[in-house]
C-alpha cells in the first residue's frame, strides 16, 4: 500500500477544488448531503479499485453516488444492531431501577456495557472498510453485509487494514484542523477526510484481493 499516496493524491487532480468545492457544498444538505458525501466515498473506492487515473469522483452521476450512500447506510445499520439491542435493555433498567439501591449493581453493568461498546467500536473501525471494499467493487449489498466475508478479506490482508484503520484515523485528526478556519474549513477538511479513507479502503481491498 501507498499510504502517503492516500493523502495527496486530491491535489494531482486538475480539477480538485472544483471537485472538494462541491462535494462540501452538498455535504450541506440536511440528511441527503450526508448520504451522498457516504456515497462519494465508496465511488472513490471504486474507482481505486479500477484503478482510474483520476479517482477523485466528480457529480455528473448524482443519483447514483446517493444510491452509495444509502446502501452503505444500510451496511453500518446492521453492523449497529448490536449496540442497538444492548442499548435498549440498559435504557429501561435506567428508567426503572432506583439508582440508590442497586447502585453497585447498576454501576457495574454500565461499566461492561461501555466496555464493550469501545471494544466493538473499534472492531467496527477496522472491519468496515473492508465492507466498503466489497461494496464498492461488487455493488452487492448482501456480500458487504456478511461478516465471514468480510473477516476473510481482513484475514487476507491485515497489514493492509490496519493502515487504513490508522489512516482514518490520521484523516479524522487532520480533519480537525478545519476548526481553525470556522465553519468553511470544517467542511473542506471533512470532505479532503473523506477522500483519503476511501482511497485506503480502495488499495485495502486491492491488497486484500491479490492476497
Amino acid at each position: 500500500m501507498d499510504f502517503g499516496l492516500a493523502f495527496s493524491f486530491p491535489f494531482q487532480d486538475e480539477e480538485w477544488v472544483k471537485k472538494v468545492v462541491l462535494t462540501a457544498v452538498i455535504s450541506l444538505i440536511p440528511l441527503i448531503g450526508q448520504l451522498a458525501l457516504i456515497g462519494w466515498l465508496v465511488e472513490l473506492t471504486r474507482r481505486v479499485i479500477r484503478g482510474d487515473a483520476e479517482p477523485l469522483p466528480d457529480w455528473a452521476d448524482f443519483g447514483g453516488i446517493l444510491v452509495l450512500g444509502l446502501k452503505m447506510f444500510a451496511i453500518g445499520f446492521v453492523y449497529a444492531l448490536p449496540l442497538m439491542f444492548l442499548a435498549i435493555p440498559m435504557a429501561i433498567v435506567d428508567a426503572l431501577v432506583d439508582y440508590e439501591s442497586a447502585a453497585a449493581i447498576y454501576t457495574i453493568v454500565t461499566m461492561c456495557f461501555s466496555c464493550f461498546a469501545v471494544i466493538y467500536g473499534l472492531a467496527l473501525a477496522f472491519f468496515v472498510p473492508a465492507a466498503v471494499g466489497e461494496l464498492a467493487a461488487t455493488d452487492n449489498l448482501s456480500a458487504a453485509i456478511n461478516p465471514a466475508n468480510i473477516i476473510a478479506h481482513v484475514r487476507a490482508a491485515p497489514s493492509a487494514y490496519l493502515l487504513a484503520f490508522l489512516g482514518t484515523i490520521v484523516a479524522g485528526f487532520l480533519s480537525g484542523f478545519g476548526i481553525i478556519l470556522c465553519f468553511v474549513g470544517v467542511i473542506l477538511t471533512a470532505v479532503y477526510a473523506s477522500a483519503v479513507q476511501g482511497h485506503l479502503y480502495g488499495q485495502a481491498y486491492l491488497e486484500a484481493t491479490n492476497a
